[in-house]
């Protein structure tokens, strides 16, 4: 078995959910005690905010290029960076080290197109939603067209992931008010929705809407999970 790199803490929140994610999903394919050999350095998600904001990009890469260096020195054989938003700086990232990055994206893209999905609504932090790192990287490598909410129900998304889903807040009104952006992107033509923070399912899941929800977290681990039992 492979050592997964876990380059965590962007939210811790959603950190513990990969945690969990790639532990039961050795334990399901091995059975018995089994569980996934990780090397994981979680970073002070405050210094990542404030930098994110200011946008100071260079400045977290340079911050996450040294943590993954440490992580590859822990042993990892590649690389899982827990969030989707610092996939921004992937390319930085991943020339700081010598192992593979497993990107967030092209883990969800192949589910994507294996359910036939080609027109999907992208549900993120602002950087997400508005940058071209994510959009373009399914569109250019993998012809899925994606489409975002509008101008204020961004914000609304945006908002709710810094100031309560970052915070462990999970609200009743912040999930109504998700549901019925992702309808939203529903009738605009959207064959399905991703979920484009790694905190966002901690919110919304399958169970709460008809839409098909992609929880970039879970294919991620999933992937992980595949890459780590490899031959």
């Amino acid at each position: 078995m492979k050592t997964i790199g876990l380059l965590g803490g962007m939210s811790w929140e959603s950190t513990v959910s990969y945690y969990r994610a790639l532990n039961e999903g050795v334990k399901a394919a091995l059975g018995g005690l089994h569980s996934a050999r990780v090397a994981m350095l979680s970073v002070d998600f405050a210094e990542i905010e404030a930098l994110q904001h200011q946008g100071r990009w260079d400045d977290t890469a340079e911050l996450l290029g040294e943590a993954a260096r440490r992580v590859e020195a822990g042993g990892a054989d590649f690389l899982v960076l827990a969030t989707n938003t610092m996939h921004r700086v992937a390319p930085s990232i991943e020339a700081s080290v010598g192992i593979p990055l497993l990107h967030i994206a092209d883990a969800t893209a192949k589910r994507l197109r294996e359910d036939g999905i080609r027109h999907v609504g992208l549900l993120g932090t602002r950087f997400t939603m508005e940058q071209a790192f994510y959009k373009d990287r399914l569109t250019e490598r993998f012809g899925i067209e994606v489409l975002v909410p509008e101008a204020d129900e961004r914000d609304s998304v945006h908002r709710v992931i810094y100031e309560e889903l970052c915070l462990g807040r999970i609200e009743s009104a912040s999930r109504a008010e998700y549901l019925a952006i992702i309808e939203g992107l529903r009738r605009r033509g959207t064959e399905a929705v991703i979920l484009g923070c790694t905190e966002i399912a901690l919110l919304v899941g399958q169970a709460d809407t008809e839409v098909p929800l992609y929880d970039t977290t879970a294919l991620h681990a999933a992937s992980a999970v595949a890459a780590a039992l490899s031959d």
